[in-house]
């Protein structure tokens, strides 16, 4: 009974050393730690839109075409950030087109990390000739230009921005494949496996018990690239007129909508354009954080 007390109290006070050890590492990367507060504030606009947003962001206000930002002549601040070319408030509809991003930032990091962990775990334990059939299809698949392999998904699903996620997550599930089988590999030689595999553990209870929580750390920082890089083509099949349809607010859709309008209206193409540079480059400024303290290699004693 004293034995197990002393059991749990070990574990208890090792999960916050272990929480404290990765904030020392990650914080000395400074450009993480600027990327984490960027990415707490998408977060929380992403959240807050309806309350921070001025207006309906797909409200025309038909006598305020293609207004200027407030701090040009002819600017209002009643849309401080100046507005469309049918008068849509351009403040509010980056403010709601966070949501989009942020929505398919975690649809498609989940569908295809759930997905690439479970595939990668049963390659990993596998026979040999599964293995290779599972291994050789992922590599098909990797052959194709990303962008291009979702868009010829999304052209077969049609136009839309479910289709465009679930294109995303198809051509993002091998890189969680790939990762997770050499985890895998890497892992189920050691002494811990063997000691379990003798106790009579199952394969199930081996795989996502015993060796997956051990492969977690690198997974954790493809989540965290896989993210930025989802906002990124979303937003580029948006701007090609295969993601999120008009009039919905997502940012590669208000760019694809202000390309005539470059020389007349510059604040309709760069406040879109700065919202994808922002968010995209802070989250992976914090995937670079998350790598350097995940990866014991890279931790200087």
């Amino acid at each position: 009974m004293a034995e197990t007390t002393m059991t749990a109290a070990a574990t208890a006070a090792a999960r916050p050393g272990r929480l404290k050890e990765f904030w020392f590492y990650f914080r000395e990367n400074r450009g993480a730690v600027i990327g984490l507060w960027f990415f707490a504030a998408f977060i929380l606009v992403a959240i807050f839109a309806p309350l921070i947003a001025p207006h309906d962001p797909t409200q025309q206000f038909r006598d305020a075409l293609l207004k200027p930002p407030f701090w040009e002549e002819g600017g209002s601040l009643t849309y401080p950030l100046g507005t469309d070319a049918v008068g849509r408030d351009m403040l509010s509809r980056l403010v709601h087109g966070s949501r989009y991003s942020f929505y398919v930032g975690i649809i498609v990091v989940t569908f295809a990390a759930s997905g690439g962990i479970v595939i990668g775990l049963i390659a990993g334990f596998a026979p040999k000739w599964i293995d290779t059939i599972i291994m050789r299809v992922m590599d098909i698949v990797l052959a194709f230009p990303s962008l291009l392999l979702a868009l010829v998904l999304v052209a077969i699903l049609g136009p839309s921005l479910t289709n465009a996620m679930i294109a995303i997550a198809i051509t993002y599930q091998p890189h969680y494949v790939r990762l997770t089988r050499a985890s895998v590999l890497s892992e189920r030689s050691k002494d811990y496996v063997t000691a379990a595999r003798v106790v009579g553990a199952s394969k199930s209870r081996l795989m996502f018990t015993t060796v997956l929580p051990n492969c977690l750390s690198p997974i954790i920082v493809q989540a965290a690239l896989s993210f930025s890089t989802a906002i990124l083509d979303a937003a580029a099949l948006g701007f090609l007129g295969m993601g999120a349809q008009p009039p919905t607010p997502e940012w590669g859709t208000m760019l694809a909508e202000a390309r005539e309008f470059i020389l007349r209206a510059w604040w309709v193409v760069t406040w879109p354009g700065l919202a994808i540079l922002i968010t995209v480059l802070a989250i992976n400024l914090m995937g670079d954080g998350l790598r350097d303290a995940l990866d014991p290699k890279l931790k200087r004693s």
